[in-house]
């Protein structure tokens, strides 16, 4: 079961717009040097909803090609089209990922049968195991925890990245669901919490710019020192609320760039981090230990 500190990594771009793949090595390495349980590609922090097809496909197989099997690579395959979703989770199985991660489809509201019928024809129409993701607040589309019960019984969905930062609808997956079904947060500030209640990881914002320490405190969690991993991740709460001040990936690529990691770019209509939350950022990059 994959498990643990799994980062939602960004996708570094060049000066040119293109993706930048020197970068995104540099990015891998630093994560394998930490210890970062998987990598999650492509997903929301990666902007996928700017690459086209073919680059989201390329940036999968490199990541896949770069970690060559050190650690899991999940690709984020989601769209508002299930043919699309189809597509996509395809590529990422012949690029070699480890399972897919396929969120909500944004725009369209589908209802939750829609939903259920949506993600089952993926899980039919593909190999690769499928996590569900819900993020409502971006997609305007949530997926109910009695849906999520059903899917949970569809072959080849094995779990869900639930990034409400609900504990009770967390609590609710939880029990409802087979217990080898699989529940990771997609929330950093309340990722502890749910790691105390049997989550299995979290897909992180956070391990972007603090990998040892993400993996640390999920290290404590599965050795049962539930204690020890709260007051480690007390030194990342700052951190947590700051990578958020603006829409994510926009926070954390400024994040990044400080650290001289990338360079400063996002595609359009994402823009840098304004100039008057930088200061934030920055602090609370210092509070948590990382030099820039």
């Amino acid at each position: 079961m994959l498990r643990g500190s799994l980062v939602a990594i960004v996708t570094p771009m060049r000066d040119d717009g293109a993706v930048d793949f020197a970068a995104l090595d540099r990015l891998l390495d630093f994560h394998l040097e930490a210890g970062t349980h998987g990598i999650v590609a492509v997903g929301t922090t990666g902007e996928a909803s700017t690459l086209d097809v073919d680059e989201h496909v390329a940036v999968i197989a490199h990541v896949v090609r770069r970690v060559s099997g050190r650690i899991p690579v999940i690709a984020g395959t989601g769209a508002n089209a299930t043919s699309e979703a189809v597509t996509l989770s395809r590529a990422a199985g012949k690029a070699g990922a480890t399972a897919c991660l396929v969120v909500t489809p944004y725009y369209n509201k589908p209802t939750q049968e829609g939903l259920f019928q949506h993600f089952d024809a993926i899980a039919r129409a593909i190999d690769l195991p499928v996590i569900l993701y819900n993020v409502p607040s971006r997609t305007a589309c949530d997926l109910l925890p009695e849906t999520v019960m059903r899917l949970a019984a569809v072959p080849g969905i094995v779990g869900i990245k639930e990034a409400t930062g609900n504990l009770d609808r967390a609590r609710a997956i939880r029990a409802g669901c087979p217990p080898d079904f699989a529940l990771y947060g997609g929330d950093d500030a309340t990722g502890v919490a749910l790691g105390c209640l049997g989550a299995q990881g979290v897909i992180s914002v956070t391990a972007n710019v603090a990998p040892r320490a993400m993996r640390e405190i999920w290290d404590a969690i599965f050795a049962g020192d539930l204690e020890g991993a709260r007051r480690q991740d007390e030194a990342l709460a700052g951190l947590h609320q700051a990578l958020f001040v603006e829409s994510n990936p926009i926070p954390v690529k400024w994040a990044l760039h400080a650290m001289g990691l990338i360079g400063p770019r996002l595609r359009l209509p994402l823009t840098p981090l304004s100039g008057h939350r930088r200061a934030a950022v920055r602090e609370a990059l210092q509070q948590a230990g990382i030099k820039l």
